[in-house]
């Protein structure tokens, strides 16, 4: 979300609503001198969630007195005073809606470059699975991913393991990377008579990263 520095065109707009609120704030403070604030907000989101794909709420003083959204695609009034604009420009309203319908274009493409870019930075984790010689813990170990984000889950024989699990805490690398352990403790009789795998998750990768427990104390690491 952004507040846009208007051109000449915008302020122009700008005046045409003052020019009513100027009459209306006349009509109430005749005796004094008032200054008031105008305030367009624009928003731009991603497609595929529930919200409009782009906004615009246009506030004086706090108050909304317009409103777009790509929904509707039409500029609305909010409150009763802006409805004067148009006695003295009849095509007011629709000249708004036209021009916000190119904004919402502009916002549209510009959240796609954002999320291009965004994409184009995620780093895939290295991961390894290991485990000590008669050591009851087995380790599963993601380094070099971004961005921080990381969830690493046990699953014996495909079903989740949430007991004696230990998830250390995301550690950042030198290189602006992350690393993460998840620790599982498991005897070595239950290791031999099941299968066990961990599971990584991360922005940067297509399906889930899953990794076979060796049966004896080596290392797996893709």
């Amino acid at each position: 979300m952004r507040d846009w520095i208007r051109s000449d065109e915008e302020m122009a707009r700008c005046s045409e609503v003052l020019k009513v609120l100027i009459f209306l704030t006349c009509s109430l403070h005749l005796s004094s001198s008032v200054t008031h604030s105008m305030q367009y907000i624009l928003t731009g989101v991603t497609p595929g969630i529930n919200f409009p794909e782009f906004t615009e709420v246009g506030q004086v003083d706090g108050q909304q007195f317009v409103y777009y959204d790509s929904n509707i695609r039409e500029m609305i009034p909010k409150t009763e005073w802006i409805l004067k604009v148009s006695a003295d420009d009849p095509d007011y309203w629709n000249r708004e809606t036209q021009k916000l319908q190119g904004a919402q274009e502009t916002f549209k493409v510009g959240v796609d470059t954002l999320m291009r870019r965004f994409n184009q930075s995620t780093v895939p984790p290295t991961a390894s699975v290991f485990q000590k010689h008669s050591s009851p813990e087995v380790v599963c170990h993601a380094t070099g991913f971004f961005p921080k984000t990381v969830m690493i889950t046990w699953q014996k024989d495909r079903e989740d393991v949430h007991e004696d699990v230990e998830l250390r805490e995301t550690l950042p690398n030198q290189d602006g990377s992350f690393q993460k352990r998840s620790i599982l403790r498991v005897s070595a009789e239950d290791l031999q008579k099941h299968t066990y795998t961990c599971v990584i998750q991360h922005c940067s990768l297509g399906e889930k990263m899953v990794l076979d427990v060796p049966k004896g104390p080596n290392k797996l690491q893709i």
